[in-house]
This record gives C-alpha cells, sequence and structure tokens, in this order.
C-alpha cells in the first residue's frame, strides 16, 4: 500500500467525557471514539453499546460507579459492529440485547467484521486478549420492544436502516432521550461502509419526528437542547447525501472506484475533513455508495483482505 488506513496511525489516547443528559441518563464519550450510554432505573442499570474491549467496557463501568452503584442488568447493542459489541462480557449483565437483523449479521459476518476492525482499529483493540469471542444477544426483536427498569420506561426500537440494515434506537419517555448509535453523528463522519444511503435520510426523519430534548449519538459529544440534536441530525443528513451525490453520479456514466473517490473528496473535503475519522471512513464510504449506486442493495462483507485490496485501488 502507499500509506496505512488513517486509523492505523491513531494511538492516541482520548480524554473521556461523561455528560448528564437527563436524570438519570448518561452519555460516555471520547472525541470521536464510540460512545456508550448509560440509562438508571430503580435497582439497576442498563448500558447501551459495549465498547470493542473489556479493557474499554471498564473504563464505562468506572464513570458508571462514580452515580450510581446499582448493578448493570441490560446491555443493549444498536448494531453488529465489532468496536461496539465485543466488549459486552465485561458488564456482567443477564440480558444482551439487539435486534434480530443485527444479530443475524453477526452470524452472518460477525468473525469478518472482527478480523476486518481488529486491523483498522489498533488502539481501539488493545486488551483484545479478553475478548472471550463474538458476542451474541440473549434477546432479539424485530420492530420495536419494551423494557422496564423498574418503573422507567426504554423502548427500543427498529427505525429503518441507515448504518446497517439492522439499527435500532432507544427511546426513554420520561426525559424524551434518545440513544441513537451510529445513525446519528456529531462532528464526526458517518461510517457508512455497511450502510444503506438511499434509506438513511428517511430513518433520520423518523427520529426528528420524536423531537427528543436530548441525544447519545454514536460518536462526538452529548447533544443536548433541541437546537443541538436538529442541528447533528440534519449535518447527519448533509454527511450522507453529500458522500453519495458524487459518488453515485460518477456510477452513473460508468466511471472507476478511483474517479468516485476523486468525486467524493471534492464535495465532502471542503466541509468535513476536519471531523473524527473522516480520513478513516472515506474508502469504506466511497466504495460502499459505489456498490449501491450500482444496484448492490446488501453492502458486501468486509474482510481484512478486501479491506487491503480496496485501498490499493484507490492510491492507484
Amino acid at each position: 500500500m502507499a500509506k496505512a488506513f488513517a486509523s492505523q496511525g491513531d494511538m492516541t489516547e482520548k480524554k473521556i467525557t461523561f455528560d448528564e443528559i437527563g436524570e438519570g441518563l448518561y452519555a460516555f464519550t471520547a472525541e470521536g471514539d464510540p460512545n456508550s450510554g448509560v440509562i438508571i432505573g430503580d435497582e439497576s442499570v442498563m448500558i447501551v453499546e459495549a465498547q470493542a474491549t473489556p479493557r474499554l467496557a471498564n473504563k464505562v463501568i468506572e464513570c458508571v460507579r462514580t452515580v450510581t452503584d446499582k448493578p448493570i442488568s441490560h446491555v443493549v447493542l444498536t448494531h453488529y459492529h465489532a468496536v461496539r459489541v465485543l466488549g459486552a462480557s465485561a458488564y456482567g449483565a443477564d440480558q444482551i440485547i439487539m435486534g434480530d437483523a443485527a444479530r443475524a449479521m453477526v452470524v452472518e459476518r460477525g468473525q469478518e467484521d472482527w478480523d476486518s476492525e481488529f486491523q483498522r482499529f489498533p488502539r481501539l483493540f488493545e486488551g483484545h486478549e479478553s475478548i472471550p469471542g463474538l458476542t451474541y444477544p440473549t434477546t432479539t426483536f424485530s420492530d420495536d420492544m419494551t423494557v422496564y427498569l423498574g418503573n422507567r420506561r426504554v423502548d427500543l426500537m427498529h427505525l429503518g436502516r441507515a448504518h446497517t440494515a439492522g439499527d435500532i434506537v432507544i427511546h426513554v419517555p420520561d426525559q424524551n432521550v434518545m440513544f441513537t448509535g451510529d445513525i446519528v453523528e456529531y462532528h464526526s463522519a458517518c461510517y457508512c461502509g455497511d450502510g444503506h444511503f438511499s434509506d438513511w435520510g428517511d430513518t433520520l426523519d423518523s427520529i426528528a419526528a420524536f423531537d427528543v430534548d436530548a441525544i447519545a449519538p454514536g460518536r462526538g459529544d452529548a447533544l443536548v437542547g433541541k437546537e443541538m440534536v436538529n442541528a447533528a441530525i440534519e449535518n447527519t443528513r448533509d454527511f450522507v447525501e453529500s458522500t453519495y451525490r458524487p459518488v453515485a453520479k460518477v456510477a452513473a456514466r460508468g466511471g472507476s472506484l478511483k474517479e468516485a473517490w476523486d468525486a467524493c473528496r471534492a464535495e465532502c473535503d471542503p466541509k468535513f475533513a476536519d471531523y473524527a475519522i473522516y480520513e478513516h471512513c472515506l474508502p469504506f464510504n466511497v466504495a460502499r455508495a459505489y456498490d449501491e449506486a450500482r444496484g448492490v442493495d446488501t453492502p458486501r462483507i468486509w474482510t481484512a483482505q478486501r479491506d487491503l485490496e480496496m485501498w490499493d485501488a484507490l492510491q492507484g
């Protein structure tokens, strides 16, 4: 390769922030690294997103223990990606919840995704020796599901395809707060390598319809207040559309993947070049947009080898 993936050179430890975004609701964020959420019920705690390794999960647990000593009973995973799910064992939760589609993707491509992401993100997988294996849920659902943490109601919903085919969101009605996973990002690039560009905007519309007061996004700062929430939703929409539009034009005229890459950079660099993980996401985003524009509905499985072959093609 002419040069390594951008994320392979990012070995700087990120500053952790733990913000209360509603009563008993917290966002664990780390400067563009994967976020986690915390929902404190009457007698127990729900974690949203497990982190990549038990080592990173323990950082979330340390933050939880600064605000409550209640046991962690549930871990909810918004989708199947390794950096979100492989730390689940650290929480000792009785219930691990995913959507049906996300579980199916663990079965279909979970190991390949783990191998691929391990190559891309060496820093996030420090301490990988403690990962016991792929994370499978104890409970799944198709469209929606409600969990009661005592009297606190937590609604889990699949609102549509976006970051993956199996994304779910978590809504806490008593505070009107949502945990969106990677469907919504804040000042961080969206990873679209397993995404559905044509559906993403409709799914954002469904989130916007809740008119929530705060969101814990997949990456980036916690979004508190309707103005910040709406700005992040529209900014995410702009990122997704700005990525897909130039690539689709190239694909429509039979242009190459490298031409699509150049066209995407021309449109996106001026707006998003300073976003967290932008350089990391871009090659995977362009490759997936190019496939979708040519009629490939189901994202092709990323493997460590496919990553390298795609990157070589873009360096030509």
